[in-house]
């Protein structure tokens, strides 16, 4: 058992996908550097905020890189090149500032572009069903694109397990929301690691909230 005095060295585990959706949600657009500041803060405030004395050992966030193909919209029949959108010069400019950050690892799966498509907004697509809204109705903007990521979850996996087998840290904080990463905590813990998610005012699903050390989140600070 950890002495009440000792520092705790704590690793922080961010899914990017999962916090740029909440950030937005929460505090709505930023510019580029203005996001990279918020989550470096953010992350802080999970060192500098609990009783017990904790000592950063590093954050690790973990993102895809924008989408740089050209695909025709099913509507418009427009060709969209999304190398040069303006997200994508926002994320690059995004992740060009979080990896200037002290003690911040960058860690990039990949998009699976290929499988790339667009689909109905769910917002748009629920106004059809109940009748609010025609398909005559429908413009660009009820669609999105959907496209997977690739190796992310493996990258956080990865990292849990070098945290925890090389004991550099003895604890580790995750900001997700996905019980994907049950069988990483699970690990983690049986290796003496204490394991706390950040759900970011989320509601995680029970078998995550029975198999963590704790719930811990810092949204109304920022």
């Amino acid at each position: 058992m950890m002495e009440k005095h000792q520092i705790r060295k704590t690793a922080i585990l961010v899914d990017g996908g999962y916090y740029r959706i909440r950030a937005l949600d929460l505090w709505g657009k930023k510019a580029a550097n203005d996001r990279a500041d918020e989550l470096y803060n953010y992350c802080m405030l999970h060192i500098t905020e609990p009783s017990e004395p904790r000592d950063l050992y590093r954050i690790f966030y973990y993102d895809c890189p924008p989408m740089t193909r050209t695909m025709k919209h099913p509507l418009t029949k427009k060709n969209n090149d999304f190398s040069i959108m303006p997200g994508t010069k926002w994320s690059n400019d995004f992740f060009k500032h979080i990896v200037e950050k002290r003690k911040v690892a960058l860690r990039m799966g990949e998009l699976a572009e290929s499988t790339a498509k667009y689909v109905l907004k769910d917002s748009s697509l629920d106004s059809l069903l109940c009748g609010q809204k025609n398909i005559s109705d429908l413009d660009e903007n009820d669609f999105r694109i959907d496209v997977k990521q690739k190796g992310v979850d493996m990258r956080i996996g990865l990292d849990v397990a070098s945290l925890a087998y090389g004991n550099y840290v003895n604890q580790i904080i995750l900001i997700a929301g996905d019980s994907d990463f049950l069988p990483v905590v699970k690990m983690a813990r049986k290796n003496g690691i204490d394991f706390l998610l950040d759900p970011m005012k989320q509601f995680p699903k029970r078998n995550m909230q029975e198999n963590v050390d704790g719930i811990e989140s810092f949204t109304d600070k920022i």
